[in-house]
């Protein structure tokens, strides 16, 4: 996955929003306003930190090498992937769409309406 096909996964969800509150090389991804996605732009493979159930996290450390604990985030709800390949795209589809659905979660009830 590259950062464009990343870019636009993210946008086709329902109330996502992106910009650069970090500055110029790390783009992310709000819904309601939160965060659940952050892409590194300063690397030479597309890196990014998703949310993740705190035993999901282990499980993907656990499974690829390319999953490790959550760079600037806390190590234990969030994961930073690195897209170089070992991971099929289906499951960093699933991670990005874990995220999203944690995020939704954790928002008011009345802002959760029609985003899952």
């Amino acid at each position: 996955m590259d950062i464009e096909s990343l870019r636009d996964y993210c946008l086709a969800k329902k109330a996502v929003e992106e910009g650069f509150p970090f500055g110029e090389n790390v783009l992310v991804f709000k819904v309601k306003g939160k965060v659940f996605l952050l892409a590194r732009l300063d690397q030479p493979v597309l890196e990014f930190n998703v949310k993740c159930d705190p035993e999901q996290a282990i499980e993907w450390r656990e499974q690829y090498a390319a999953v490790q604990p959550g760079y600037h985030m806390n190590k234990k709800l969030w994961n930073t992937v690195t897209a170089d390949g070992s991971i099929p795209v289906k499951i960093i589809r699933q991670m990005i769409d874990d995220s999203y659905r944690l995020v939704v979660d954790s928002l008011p009830k009345k802002d959760q309406a029609g985003l899952v």
